[in-house]
């Protein structure tokens, strides 16, 4: 066999193995999480008896939705920033970009700690859905730059000129002609963010806290889906409901992800 062929088969396997461990990983948590799913884990309240998880997914809804309502706009029109208006041999979009892949290397516990120092204690906002939800827009920001600046610089520069030429001004043309083109692209980005949220631990048991109970308010205390499993997992006693909560993050996961691409496809095709 010619050294192609075996790079051909290496592919192959490697792609294989990358889908089979995805699989793996997925069908074991969901084979052992389906038969925990009971109506009482889905009870209003949470008590020591039912466990129930819908205060942790509601905290969970609540953190996704308004960390990526910070987060995408800033992150967005950075990337536009980075690509229509500034030049991109300058120092201050290179210092730009070393902050955002600096950004994106940081572990999530050192954010966690910074946001503990700063938000939780400095600032006095205390474990908070606040804290936590400020802690998680600096975490995903990174993502959604990187993301939104690669789709803007996939845009043929025909498209721009062509709309410049037929007398659009800058921003015109931005909304109307590269923006479209650009959403699959930044969507992914949204899409990565969204599982980053809903999969962190580190970061919120540091800033979110971990009680119990319903959110009253952005300053009170909760947990989330992934926080809700790993406090039930380590405690040993527990582990059909943390496989039951694994499951519902998957779910939970899917959903959004199905429901960022059709949002996306509905843009791009400009809601024909």
């Amino acid at each position: 066999m010619s050294k192609l062929t075996w790079v051909k088969w290496l592919i192959y396997a490697s792609a294989t193995f990358t889908l089979g461990m995805l699989a793996f990983i997925v069908g074991f948590i969901v084979w052992n999480g389906l038969g925990a799913l009971t109506p009482s884990l889905f009870a209003w309240d949470y008590t020591t008896e039912n466990l129930s998880l819908t205060p942790a997914l509601i905290s969970t809804l609540i953190t996704v939705g308004l960390s990526l309502a910070i987060a995408t706009p800033i992150g967005v029109f950075t990337g536009f920033y980075l690509v229509e208006y500034a030049d991109r041999k300058s120092k201050v979009v290179k210092v730009i970009r070393l902050a955002t892949d600096t950004l994106a290397a940081v572990p999530s516990i050192v954010y966690g700690l910074f946001g503990m120092l700063f938000f939780v204690i400095y600032l006095r906002f205390q474990f908070s859905l606040l804290a936590g939800i400020l802690t998680i827009v600096i975490m995903v920001l990174p993502i959604i730059i990187s993301a939104t600046e690669e789709g803007l610089l996939q845009v043929d520069n025909s498209l721009r000129m062509g709309s410049l030429a037929l007398g659009a001004g800058k921003l015109r043309t931005i909304f109307t002609v590269v923006l479209p083109v650009a959403m699959p692209a930044i969507l992914q980005g949204v899409i990565l963010a969204v599982g980053r949220i809903v999969g962190e631990t580190a970061a919120l048991l540091f800033t979110l806290g971990s009680a119990t109970g319903l959110p009253s308010s952005l300053m009170s205390s909760s947990r989330t889906l992934s926080l809700h499993m790993y406090v039930l997992s380590s405690e040993g006693l527990h582990l059909k409901e943390a496989y039951a909560t694994g499951t519902v993050i998957i779910l939970l996961v899917l959903a959004i992800n199905g429901l960022s691409s059709y949002i996306g496809r509905r843009l791009s095709r400009g809601g024909n």
